[in-house]
């Protein structure tokens, strides 16, 4: 077999090899590439670009090595063997010079999209932003909706093209909220609120889990978020109005404790001060301050509060 032969071979092979990782892409349901957010679009272009830019340095790499490996074998007897031979300023500024343009490109990225995608940024759109607080438990998700007085446990319903401030904290150990369809994750901290500004484009249930492992129950911590039009959101809306539970503190208080939740809760009104209450049970203020702020005293934390 001749060496243009072996070489048209490998050449087949690894165009064979690319191919296929296209089609397993295109035809896979991966979440990250598969967006259906503007915010979740544009982190998936940033992968594509990020990755493209990379493969400039990585399959040269790749096909010089096995290149070299087989022209300069022990068996090939005409190989040029060049003992004194000791650099070459082209090569050098090569294999120095694209690796350093490549990484200067993805800072330029990588900076611009940092602010871009900004978790806190809010989103432009002509549509009114819709507030959700998120708490983090042992093993389930609280959904709080301060501007209708609902909650929902490990369900929540958003309207299209409508931005969503997410306000986020833990009730729990360290945790992380992700909608990979919708954006990127976010950590829930105890004693903290973050924020995420996400906006869905194209009506579907997508799935929630949590990106942090927070112990026995962790693979169960997942949600399902469904986006509707505008018309079937203020139905669901009027759906959970009527639901008979109503979330207190004393029923948050049982909520809270470590357990695996199944089916979906709904919460036809919620304290109003709920979201602040958590926050403030991590933060240990002083006795008067809660009182004066109309926080309710969490009694795990009255006790060592002086």
């Amino acid at each position: 077999m001749s060496i243009k032969t072996k070489t048209i071979i490998i050449g087949l092979l690894f165009l064979g090899v690319m191919v296929s990782a296209v089609l397993f892409f295109q035809g896979s349901n991966i979440a990250v590439l598969n967006p259906k957010g503007t915010i979740a679009s544009q982190q998936r272009d940033l992968i594509w670009i990020a990755t493209g830019l990379m493969l400039i340095v990585v399959l040269p790499v790749f096909a010089l090595t096995g290149y070299i490996s087989w022209k300069y074998r022990s068996s090939n007897k005409k190989a040029l063997y060049m003992p004194e031979w000791d650099g070459s300023r082209a090569l050098e500024l090569t294999w120095w010079g694209f690796p350093l343009l490549i990484i200067v490109i993805l800072s330029g990225i990588i900076w611009r999209s940092s602010h871009d995608l900004d978790p806190f940024k809010p989103i432009s759109s002509n549509q009114q932003p819709l507030t959700i607080q998120v708490v983090a438990m042992q093993w389930k998700w609280l959904f709080i909706y301060p501007d209708h007085n609902i909650a929902t446990v490990n369900f929540i319903q958003i309207p299209e093209d409508t931005p969503v401030k997410f306000e986020i904290t833990s009730d729990a150990p360290m945790n992380s909220f992700w909608i990979p369809q919708l954006g990127g994750q976010v950590y829930a901290m105890s004693g903290m609120e973050t924020n995420l500004n996400l906006i869905a484009n194209e009506p579907g249930e997508y799935d929630g889990v949590s990106a942090n492992i927070s112990g026995e129950g962790f693979a169960n911590m997942r949600f399902k978020t469904k986006v509707s039009s505008h018309d079937d959101y203020l139905q669901w809306l009027s759906y959970v109005k009527q639901s008979s539970d109503a979330l207190d503190f004393e029923l948050y208080k049982s909520l809270a404790e470590p357990s695996v939740q199944g089916a979906p809760l709904l919460y036809s009104s919620v304290e109003p001060l709920l979201f602040k209450a958590v926050l403030e049970k991590f933060m240990h203020p002083t006795a008067d301050l809660r009182q004066n702020s109309g926080l309710p005293i969490f009694e795990e934390h009255n006790e060592g509060s002086h």
